[in-house]
């Protein structure tokens, strides 16, 4: 009863580390998924954060190419950038979305100030197309444009370095993630074979208990059956040596005093002798059949 307890314990235990180690796995996993989607994110966001950087400096270049060619042909990368900036923005405003107020107020400022460097850009180039090209280049000259560029790029180098501690603290949670995950997954193993070892040990000695027990069982099973064939055997040999002797007498009677005996009595002994014989027969055959006659021949021909 106990060993069964035993068992029936430490397959529930089993079980239950079983249950722990998928656990285990299973956060690890969600953990690391978690941790991949904020890596994402974060390229994603330094992406849009180089794409606006790209996008100001693409219309800058036309702007700079048409003002000083009067090509139209020039202001291709302009307008490209001009219908990119707006998608650039709204995904890095989408990424910034989850990030602390200083990133959110930064990318404000920058988009406000894009937007203002768009239209310095907007306002030279509408004067070069209406021929005035020294007042276009005099709006240049007076640097507007280049304070707005340098304070683009000090927001969107905030921007860029911010991010970047952000990643690097990913990368952290990262690393002490697996490092947790790797400890515990080792300590659940580790536990899930030393339960798999010791169930297996225990199934083993009961096993050994059990066989031991069957042996013992058997021997005892062997030893009563050999006390039982030995009593049967003495029953068998008294039952026959008294049907022997009925069988004997009663042949006697029939042979020494058969003509003197009534008909009633002669037909009595009959019975008997009869029955003796069905007697003798039902003990051959439970003692295995039928056993030699050769001890009775020596006492039917004495007594013939």
């Amino acid at each position: 009863m106990i060993r069964k307890t035993a068992l029936q314990l430490g397959a529930a235990l089993l079980l239950a580390l079983i249950a722990w180690n998928g656990y285990v796995a299973l956060t690890h996993i969600r953990h690391t998924q978690r941790i991949a989607a904020l890596t994402l994110q974060s390229s994603i966001i330094q992406a849009k954060i180089s794409g606006v950087l790209n996008d100001l400096a693409d219309m800058e270049t036309g702007q700079r190419g048409y003002l000083l060619t009067g090509n139209p042909s020039y202001l291709h990368p302009y307008t490209e950038a001009q219908d990119k900036i707006a998608s650039d923005f709204a995904g890095l405003r989408a990424g910034l979305a989850n990030r602390g107020e200083n990133e959110r107020s930064l990318e404000s400022q920058l988009e406000t100030l894009a937007n203002s460097k768009q239209a310095e850009l907007e306002h030279t180039i509408t004067l070069r197309q209406r021929g005035y090209r020294h007042r276009a280049f005099k709006v240049v000259d007076s640097n507007e444009g280049m304070e707005y560029m340098d304070k683009a790029r000090e927001l969107l180098s905030s921007l860029s370095a911010a991010e970047t501690s952000a990643f690097a603290m990913i990368e952290r949670e990262r690393n002490a993630s697996q490092s947790k995950a790797l400890k515990e997954s080792i300590v659940a193993n580790l536990a899930l074979l030393a339960m798999a070892v010791c169930l297996c040990g225990l199934v083993r000695y009961d096993r050994r208990v059990l066989e031991e027990g069957a042996a013992h069982n058997a021997q005892q099973l062997a030893s009563r059956d050999l006390q039982l064939a030995n009593l049967m055997s003495a029953l068998s040999d008294q039952a026959r040596s008294n049907t022997s002797a009925i069988e004997v007498n009663v042949r006697l009677l029939l042979q020494e005093y058969g003509g003197f005996l009534p008909r009633h009595a002669h037909e009595c002994a009959e019975q008997i002798e009869e029955a003796s014989a069905e007697l003798e027969q039902l003990r051959q055959q439970l003692v295995g059949g039928p056993d030699s006659n050769e001890d009775e021949k020596p006492a039917y021909e004495a007594v013939a």
